[in-house]
């Protein structure tokens, strides 16, 4: 089982060693880097790849390691209780029928291997990770209402995201595969492009990455444009019917691109890129 890159996810060589070291080693693959770089889509990709199903935990600043597990659904066994004479009872005896199976103990019970991606991890509380290493490491756990031990069928394909706002534990850390998504550089971008735009002109991509990348290295920016925004921006230049010139400047200056709006995202931003179009505009 080798994940070898899909025709909508151009992956690039370390990548793959990444995804394909985590399925040898049988651990979970800790994929990190700035928004908008795919880390979440490179979960679908590879469930999609090696036709697995894919379960998804999306993680929230409230979420609890517990939910992932199970939740015990008192208040409707109490409520059900009060109206026991419906069904003589029957259904509130079976604490089964109060129990709300979460992902790990669906990937666990599953008859077939599943990929389970358990996203954005570092928005949960810092207890969070800590709360999952022995489920991860053993892959099993005890449910106390029901008194049965929770044995994984197949050990789960586990991808964890990470957008770097908290630090990880280091008992956490240990026990993944870590691997870094680096921004791509000009050639694996035009790759990326291609995958989503095979029809786009070359003139006018040339032009959108220049225009793109001089945006993205400017000096002192709050949230640089990710690869995201970009599709965003090249989606609307087709849609709008952008003519080339409008993205060029004949002695090569920086300019302030039509839709700015899809890859600067906050007014200090805005401001700043103003600013240096002016300075450039002044120094001709």
């Amino acid at each position: 089982m080798k994940f070898q890159g899909s025709e909508n996810y151009v992956a690039t060589q370390d990548l793959m060693l990444a995804v394909n070291a985590s399925i040898t080693l049988k651990r979970p693959l800790l994929v990190k880097g700035e928004p908008g770089t795919g880390k979440t889509m490179l979960a679908e990709e590879v469930a999609q790849t090696l036709g697995m199903p894919l379960l998804q935990w999306h993680i929230k600043s409230t979420t609890k390691a517990q939910q992932g597990l199970y939740e015990y659904d008192a208040v409707s066994r109490l409520r059900d209780s009060q109206m026991a004479d419906v069904d003589g009872g029957e259904r509130v005896k079976n604490i089964h029928n109060y129990i709300v199976k979460g992902v790990l103990w669906q990937a666990f019970t599953s008859e077939q291997p599943v990929a389970l991606l358990i996203d954005e991890i570092d928005k949960a509380d810092i207890e969070f990770p800590n709360d999952l290493l022995r489920e991860l490491d053993r892959m099993e756990f005890y449910c106390y209402e029901t008194r049965e031990l929770i044995k994984a069928r197949n050990r789960p394909l586990v991808f964890i995201t990470s957008n770097n706002e908290k630090e990880l534990p280091d008992a956490f850390l240990r026990r993944c595969f870590f691997h870094y998504i680096k921004f791509p550089d000009a050639d694996t971008m035009k790759k990326i492009v291609d995958v989503h735009f095979p029809t786009l002109k070359s003139e006018l991509l040339t032009a959108a990455m220049k225009t793109f990348y001089d945006v993205r290295n400017l000096p002192g920016l709050k949230k640089k444009p990710s690869t995201s925004e970009l599709l965003d921006w090249l989606k609307l230049l087709v849609a709008e019917d952008i003519p080339l010139e409008a993205l060029q400047s004949a002695d090569n200056k920086v300019s302030v691109p039509p839709l700015v709006g899809a890859l600067l995202k906050n007014e200090q931003d805005v401001t700043l890129f103003e600013k240096l179009v002016f300075m450039n505009q002044r120094n001709r």
